[in-house]
């Protein structure tokens, strides 16, 4: 027993003494190893002298500031990120056929529809740019900032971009700062901040996954796709919100997502700053946008198309048609030919093409740069026009009806040649009302009634007026879909 102890304590000393003599007269010579550092590698092939000059070396708290950008980036959009719930009153008649007969005055029963979305604070006196998706067909607009609730009244909105403009009664909001989504890259950073499905002020963050997209969502005879894609989550409830850049810049509202299932995917997109900023302005000073046209139809440049119109380039769009009389016919642009940039801009989409246009007003020169048949290019220089063919600002033909509950307009000459019909009036605003009870939609399009063509939203109401029973209406709705329809009139 005696032994075995002796043994034990034999093994323990000579443990001590091993790793004594391994710290002292090893380990001390071994060299000591350096702290590993982050650095970034510049593209290309270098030799080993080279690697070592131009290598970078990120600091310590590299990774705290890239995140500290995001965290005041957010904090700086949040401020002007408003919620936004639409309220839209349906009235029904719920009674026996007992009532029918001896209650005739019974009151309608009303039943609220509410949504939500997001909006961006554009102005320190409570304007406020959102969807008009989210505002569609609202009796009432209500505004939460701040745990603060406002209630909205519409300014304007225009289909063509899904944008509409609202007011609220405030004054020292914090307006967003904008940026230049003109100068924003595929790659970049941005952040997303809304309010997904209806929890207030939620920021994502992702990055530009491509510019100048069309998705063929927006319902407008000249509608204006040119669409910000990024891979931020966006959700429902984030329409309407702010997509900023890492300075805390507006550079696209959040509009849409690509989505089998209705929720994030991995497609989000954006409407593109520069284009918001030309619509706030147009619907603040006029109630509408105050779109430009050049006055031709342009197609993107593929294999097939080339091959088609005998053009032997695929850059730039090709003209395919025009407007007799319009900006560029005057300036003697021809079929065929192929623009290649407008202004300091180089067009190569449809979407490059109609984003130019969507930030000029009418009455404006823009340069363009044109590529004959025959291989020469030339400068040309056409005045942009309104929808009438014009110059001129403001132009505004709307007609509100109390009768018919909604508001009205002239089918304008450039969607009359557009469309190849004669004359027409444009559904613009739909309330309770003859419009609703017809299930007419804003976008649609009144040709004629039992055969007469309707040229004037007065002209529409006089008929409305004196007509009685069936007749049939002929629309076209917002798809460019031309029907007829049987409605009643007692």
């Amino acid at each position: 027993m005696k032994r075995f102890i002796y043994q034990i304590l034999i093994s323990i000393l000579s443990g001590i003494l091993g790793a004594f003599l391994y710290q002292y007269a090893i380990q001390d010579k071994l060299p000591t190893p350096k702290k590993a550092k982050l650095i970034s590698l510049p593209y290309g092939n270098f030799s080993e002298s080279e690697q070592g000059q131009n290598t970078t070396v990120l600091s310590e708290n590299s990774d705290e500031l890239f995140a500290s950008s995001f965290a005041e980036a957010s904090q700086v959009g949040r401020q002007s990120i408003v919620y936004i719930r639409s309220i839209e009153k349906e009235r029904y008649n719920r009674y026996s056929w007992f009532d029918l007969f001896f209650n005739k005055n019974m009151p309608r029963e009303e039943r609220r529809s509410i949504g939500s979305g997001s909006g961006v604070i554009f102005s320190s006196d409570g304007y406020i740019i959102t969807n008009a998706h989210v505002i569609a067909d609202a009796d009432e607009i209500e505004v939460v900032h701040k745990k603060q609730r406002y209630q909205a009244e519409l300014v304007g909105k225009n289909l063509a971009t899904d944008l509409a403009l609202i007011k609220i009664k405030a004054k020292g909001l914090p307006k967003i700062v904008i940026g230049s989504s003109q100068k924003l890259r595929v790659g970049d950073w941005v952040i997303a901040i809304g309010n997904p499905f209806n929890l207030n002020s939620t920021v994502t963050a992702g990055i530009v996954s491509a510019k100048g997209r069309r998705i063929n969502i927006l319902k407008d005879v000249f509608p204006i796709e040119s669409f910000i894609q990024t891979d931020a989550a966006i959700n429902p409830g984030n329409s309407g919100g702010g997509l900023l850049n890492k300075k805390g810049e507006l550079v696209g509202i959040n509009t849409a997502i690509l989505s089998q299932t209705g929720s994030y995917s991995g497609y989000g997109f954006a409407v593109p700053s520069d284009i918001v900023v030309k619509v706030f302005k147009d619907l603040k000073a006029y109630g509408e946008i105050q779109k430009a046209f050049l006055g031709c139809e342009v197609k993107e440049i593929d294999s097939d198309v080339a091959q088609r119109l005998n053009i032997d380039t695929l850059q730039g769009v090709a003209v395919i048609s025009l407007i007799k009389e319009g900006a560029a016919y005057k300036s003697n642009v021809e079929l065929g030919d192929v623009i290649l940039q407008i202004n300091d801009y180089q067009i190569n989409s449809q979407a490059d093409y109609d984003e130019i246009l969507s930030i000029s007003s009418p009455g404006d020169t823009v340069t363009l740069t044109v590529r004959k048949q025959n291989g020469s290019t030339q400068i040309k220089y056409p005045i942009l026009t309104n929808s009438e063919g014009t110059t001129e600002l403001g132009l505004n033909k709307n007609y509100k009806s109390k009768y018919l509950g909604g508001t009205l307009a002239p089918l304008p000459r450039l969607e009359q040649v557009q469309l190849e019909v004669n004359g027409g009036v444009k559904v613009k605003e739909v309330q309770d009302g003859i419009l609703k009870n017809m299930e007419l939609e804003e976008g649609f399009i009144i040709m004629s009634i039992n055969g007469y063509t309707v040229n004037s939203p007065q002209e529409f109401e006089k008929i409305v007026k004196e007509i009685y029973g069936t007749v049939v209406v002929e629309l076209i709705d917002k798809n460019g879909q031309r029907n007829r329809y049987r409605f009643r009139f007692n």
